[in-house]
C-alpha cells in the first residue's frame, strides 16, 4: 500500500506549499469521510488519489458552507465561496487550502474546471432546498446537484470527454447517484424530519397518509406506513442500481476494484434501509461494518491481483 507522501511524489506534486495543502485535505477527509478515505487509500492508484482527496474535500467544505443557517444565510454563504473558488481556478493558487489544492488540481486534470463550475452552479439548489413536491423535483435535484457532486470525483477515473465511453459513463453515474441519493434520503429520514425537510415527495408522503409532524412526533404510530413507503423508495433504489452494475467496464482496468466496491457498498446500503423500514424513524440504517470492511478486503486483493499482472 503507497504511502501518502509517495502518493503525493508519483502525482508530481513536489512544491511544498502544494504537497501541505494537499495533506491538509487529506486530514480532512480521514475525519469526515472515513469510508470515503478508506475506499480511496486502498483501492485507487497513488497517482491519483491526490486529485480524488481534493476533490472530495472541496465538495465537504461546500456542504458545510451551505448548510447552516437560513436559506438567505445558506444563498450568502455560498455566493461568497463561489466567487473564491472562481478566482482560485482563474489565478492558479488560493489563501484558502482546500481552493489551493483544488486550482492544483484542476490544472492537471483541465476538464475539472467545468466540473466545479456544475457543481457551484448546482450547489444554488442545495443551498434552497426545502423538500419535494413530487418525484419530479427530486429527479431534478438528482440532475442539478447531487450528479455534478459525484462527477467532481468520478470524471478523475472516468473516460474523459469525448471519448468513446464518457456519455454511457455519465449516464451510469447519473444511475448510481440517484439510487445513492434515494438511499441517504431513507436512512436520515429521522433527522431530516426534525429539521423539516425530507428527500421523500410530498405526494409520496400524503399517498401513505404521512407528514412532517407525523414522521417528528408519532414515530411509532406512524410505523406501519413508514415500512411501507421505505420498502417502496428502496425498491425504486434497486431498480436504478441495477442498471448501473456495468459501469466498471467503462473504466480503466485499475479503477475497477473502486467502482465494484462502490456499487457493492450500495447495494448493502439500500438492504440496511429495508432490513430496517419499521424502525427507521428511531434507529436509522446503516450496513454492518464487517460486511463492508469484506467487500473492500475482496477488492483490495483483486487491485493487488492487477497490480502484479501488469
Amino acid at each position: 500500500m503507497t504511502r501518502w507522501s509517495a502518493a503525493l511524489t508519483q502525482a508530481a506534486i513536489t512544491d511544498p506549499q502544494l504537497r501541505h495543502a494537499y495533506d491538509v485535505q487529506r486530514k480532512r477527509v480521514r475525519r469526515n469521510r472515513r469510508e470515503e478515505y478508506l475506499a480511496a487509500r486502498l483501492l485507487l492508484p497513488a497517482g491519483i488519489r491526490p486529485a480524488v482527496i481534493a476533490a472530495v474535500a472541496f465538495m465537504d467544505e461546500t456542504d458545510k458552507r451551505i448548510d447552516i443557517g437560513d436559506i438567505p444565510t445558506r444563498q450568502d454563504h455560498l455566493r461568497s465561496w463561489d466567487q473564491q473558488a472562481t478566482a482560485a481556478l482563474a489565478s492558479g493558487s488560493a489563501e484558502d487550502e482546500t481552493l489551493r489544492a483544488l486550482a492544483d488540481t484542476t490544472r492537471r486534470h483541465p476538464h475539472m474546471g467545468a466540473r466545479v463550475r456544475a457543481f457551484l452552479d448546482g450547489a444554488l439548489v442545495e443551498a434552497t432546498w426545502s423538500g419535494f413536491a413530487t418525484e419530479a423535483d427530486f429527479q431534478d435535484y438528482v440532475d442539478s446537484y447531487s450528479l455534478p457532486a459525484l462527477m467532481l470525483t468520478a470524471s478523475l477515473i472516468g473516460p474523459e470527454p469525448y471519448a468513446e465511453h464518457h456519455d454511457a459513463f455519465v449516464r451510469g453515474c447519473r444511475q448510481l447517484i440517484e439510487a445513492m441519493q434515494r438511499t441517504d434520503f431513507l436512512a436520515d429520514l429521522a433527522e431530516d424530519a426534525e429539521q423539516g425537510r425530507v428527500g421523500i415527495a410530498k405526494n409520496e408522503l400524503d399517498r401513505h397518509g404521512l407528514d412532517l409532524t407525523s414522521l417528528r412526533e408519532r414515530p411509532r404510530e406512524c410505523a406501519p406506513a413508514v415500512e411501507r413507503l421505505v420498502n417502496e423508495q428502496a425498491e425504486n433504489a434497486n431498480a436504478v442500481l441495477a442498471q448501473c452494475r456495468d459501469l466498471p467496464d467503462l473504466v480503466e482496468p485499475p479503477y475497477w476494484p473502486f467502482l465494484n466496491a462502490l456499487i457493492s457498498v450500495q447495494v448493502l446500503r439500500v438492504e440496511a434501509v429495508k432490513r430496517n423500514s419499521a424502525s427507521i424513524l428511531q434507529s436509522g440504517a446503516s450496513p454492518a461494518t464487517p460486511a463492508a470492511l469484506r467487500i473492500l478486503g475482496r477488492e483490495y486483493r483483486a487491485a493487488r491481483g492487477q497490480k502484479r499482472r501488469r
